[in-house]
Order: structure tokens, then C-alpha cells, then sequence
């Protein structure tokens, strides 16, 4: 009996969350050996589509099923659509949506049309799938202005999260020539480290607060002479010159903001990483701590890939990472829900009733100096945290939740039976 044909259309090269989210699907369902993947390799933006890396065999594997023609000899059993969900398509015979959703509380009204286009949504967190189910639209002709009734989530949900994969991501002490170099130039043995993009937005309004946070670390520890670093593995739209100038331009604009005789030191790393690397990153001896005051996440894969190292995580317990961040566990930093800046988000993505986190900065500020000084008793912490994330949140348990959705949803397509016809007799 043939296996059934699973189409994936998914940014499975591109260097972006998304990819990543991808990767780990196709890889999911490959591994499971019971369809035919076949991949349909989609752009995400202007991210670089230079993902796939050399040797790596689940890539490898990856490469051999894309498709050098988007076309097939026969309709799929089950198409997986890994895109923004305004893209979403009906190309199989079912149809599974995925999303990491928005980073803040209302969807836009095209993406709950395309997730109601679907067999089965699914969602990254909790928050992101509360997002879309929450949400109501009044609808109206445009031409007659005539109420045409509501838009909401009319289709079914459920929430798969982004496993990390525990051969990777753990505790370690190697590091790779470039990450020995780079982390040579660093002078202070306590560092805490941030993971993330600096987006769009204002100072307070880019998505993951780099900016505030880089100014609450500065004020934090100013006219000390024994401090702690902050080293920002950071970027904008890429690995370029003129990106890395933008993020310098923007550290020092904020240090020069700042009156004090002494800053404590920032570091900026930037440039591409392999999984290893980041993975020896978050394991390199001067990285004591893991800190973030992010607005809003769909999921938040880097921060659940730094606690594998079993280092404090300080965040907010919020949008899309509340679902890994144990509060016995996490340094806490108290937020509060707020409306979401007009630059934070191009404008066919904002609502100007959307919420997100804030971090509330003074009280983040005595809890950051509290773990440099008393680091030692935040340690067990940490690794009770690593211990929980690796059994409940790795990729082979997202890999068995996988199969269960899958499995089920193409139990009800009707099987193909090869017919065979008498023979005719001759008289």
C-alpha cells in the first residue's frame, strides 16, 4: 500500500524563524517514514536562502524532497502550509495551516480569513492561538456598505509547539574557533546575554525591547567599576556591513544618552552562527545569564533553545514563551499588557487595540543587579528549568504530537483501491 502524500510548502531554505519551524516539520515527518514528503520551497521576505548546511544529514535529507517544478502527478492527501496565514492555499485533499500567529493580541482580519480556508490551524503558543479564537469582525460590503455578518475563527485549533533538540542544544564546553576569537575580546567574566533581532519601532517599540533593555542594563550597573557585560547577539533585516553599523550606531546612541562617568561594557555579536555555535554560545563560561524584556512572541524558539544550558533565563512571563517558562523556575521580571506602538508593526499588521508586554523597568532593573550579586542562588533554578524544558519541550515530543495531528486528520481520506478487472474469456 503507498504511503500517503504529504505536500509541505514552507521557507524550508530561508535563515528565518519561520525556516527553522519548517526544518523541523519536514524533518518531523521524514523521520516518521510513514508518508511521502514531498517540499515546496517558498521565500520568507529577503531573508538569505542559505539555510541548509553542508554535511548536515537532516538537510540532506530536506533537499532530496523539494521540488524542482511546482507541480505534481497527483493531488496530495494532505498539503502543510507554513506561511503567514493570508497565503494560506487548498492545494490537497486536506489542508493544515501553520502559524506562529502575531506578537500581539488581534490577528488581522485576512490572516483569520485564510486560517478559515483550512482543514486544521496550527498554532505555536497558546497566546498566539487565543489571539485568533478571541477575535471578532464585523463584515461589510464594500460597494453597499450591507452588514454581511461576522468573521471569526470558524476552524478547528490546536497548539504544536517548537521543539528543540536536545543533541544540539545542552550543556557543553566546546567552541568553535570563531566563537574562541570573538569571546576573546571580551574582558568580563559575567555576562549576561541577549538573543533576538532589533526590529522596527521607536526606543521602547521594537518588538523585543532591545532597546530598553540595553538601557535599563546600562543605568542598572552605571559608575561601577566592577560590573557585569551585556553582549547583544543581535541583527536587523541580516548579516551585513552596513546592518552592523546600524546596530553600533544604535548602542552607542543610546550609551551617549546616559550621563555617568563609567558605563558598564556592551558587546555586539554579530554575523551567522550554525545551531552549534549558538548552542556554544549560550554554554560559553563568561555567559552567566540569559536576559530579555521582549514585547511579544509567537513562541520564542531562541530563548527555550538558551534554557537547554541550564543558565537563569530573565524574561517576562508572556505571549508565546509563558508556555516554556516555568514561574518556580524563571527569573521573573514583571510586565504589564499595553497598547502596541503605531512603528512597532507595518500598518497592515497593527490594531490600535493591541496588546503586548512591558516590562516594568525599575522593578527588572533590582532584579537583574539582585542575580549578578547573588548569582548562586538562581543556579538550581536554572537547571531544574533545563531539566523540565528537555523532556517536555524537545523535538522528538513535538515530533510524536506531529504524527498524532497528522494521523488523524488523514484517517477520514478515502484510500485509492486499484481496480482489477475480469479477464475476458474467449469462446
Amino acid at each position: 500500500m503507498s504511503k500517503p502524500l504529504v505536500l509541505v510548502t514552507a521557507p524550508v531554505s530561508t535563515r528565518s524563524g519561520y525556516g527553522n519551524h519548517a526544518r523541523d516539520i519536514c524533518r518531523a515527518l521524514i523521520e516518521s517514514d510513514k508518508y511521502d514528503v514531498k517540499i515546496q520551497s517558498v521565500r520568507w521576505g529577503n531573508t538569505p536562502l542559505n539555510a541548509f548546511e553542508e554535511g548536515n544529514p537532516h538537510h540532506e535529507e530536506i533537499q532530496k524532497r523539494i521540488l524542482r517544478q511546482p507541480s505534481l502527478e497527483k493531488q496530495p492527501d494532505l498539503h502543510m502550509h507554513i506561511v503567514v496565514p493570508n497565503e494560506f492555499a487548498v492545494v490537497g485533499k486536506k489542508n493544515i495551516g501553520f502559524t506562529a500567529g502575531i506578537e500581539h493580541t488581534i490577528p488581522p482580519a485576512e490572516w483569520v480569513e485564510g486560517c478559515n480556508r483550512m482543514d486544521l490551524n496550527i498554532f505555536t503558543s497558546e497566546f498566539s492561538k487565543a489571539g485568533f479564537e478571541n477575535i471578532k469582525y464585523d463584515k461589510r460590503d464594500q460597494k453597499t456598505n450591507q452588514d454581511l455578518g461576522v468573521l471569526k475563527l470558524e476552524k478547528p485549533s490546536e497548539v504544536l509547539f517548537e521543539g528543540a533538540d536536545p543533541e544540539i542544544y545542552k550543556e557543553t564546553k566546546e567552541l568553535s574557533e570563531k566563537l574562541r576569537n570573538e569571546f576573546s575580546k571580551i574582558n568580563n567574566q559575567f555576562c549576561f546575554l541577549f538573543t533576538g533581532h532589533w526590529l522596527q519601532g521607536n526606543m521602547g517599540e521594537d518588538r523585543k525591547d532591545a532597546g530598553m533593555m540595553l538601557r535599563v542594563f546600562l543605568e542598572t550597573f552605571k559608575n561601577q567599576r566592577k560590573a557585569p557585560a551585556l553582549i547583544m547577539k543581535t541583527s536587523g533585516a541580516g548579516f551585513s556591513v552596513m546592518d552592523k553599523t546600524e546596530m553600533l550606531k544604535r548602542i552607542n546612541q543610546i550609551k551617549l544618552s546616559i550621563q555617568a562617568e563609567i558605563l558598564p561594557e556592551v558587546y555586539l555579536l554579530h554575523g551567522d552562527l550554525t545551531d552549534e555555535e549558538m548552542n556554544q554560545m549560550y554554554n560559553h563560561p563568561k555567559v552567566k545569564a540569559h536576559l530579555t524584556f521582549t514585547h511579544g512572541e509567537g513562541f520564542g524558539r531562541p530563548l527555550l533553545e538558551a534554557s537547554f544550558s541550564g543558565r537563569p533565563i530573565l524574561a517576562p512571563i508572556s505571549t508565546g514563551q509563558a508556555d516554556f517558562l516555568d514561574r518556580k523556575n524563571v527569573v521573573e521580571l514583571p510586565h504589564s499588557m499595553t497598547k502596541v506602538p503605531q512603528n512597532a508593526f507595518p500598518p497592515q499588521y497593527w490594531n490600535q487595540d493591541a496588546l503586548w508586554s512591558t516590562v516594568n523597568y525599575p522593578i527588572a532593573s533590582k532584579i537583574v543587579k539582585d542575580v549578578y550579586e547573588n548569582y548562586n542562588k538562581y543556579k538550581l533554578r536554572a537547571k531544574k528549568l533545563m531539566l523540565i524544558n528537555r523532556n517536555t519541550f524537545s523535538f522528538d515530543e513535538m515530533k510524536t504530537k506531529l504524527e498524532g495531528i497528522v494521523d488523524n486528520i488523514i484517517k477520514d481520506i478515502p484510500k485509492e483501491i486499484k481496480l482489477k478487472l475480469p479477464e475476458l474469456k474467449k469462446d
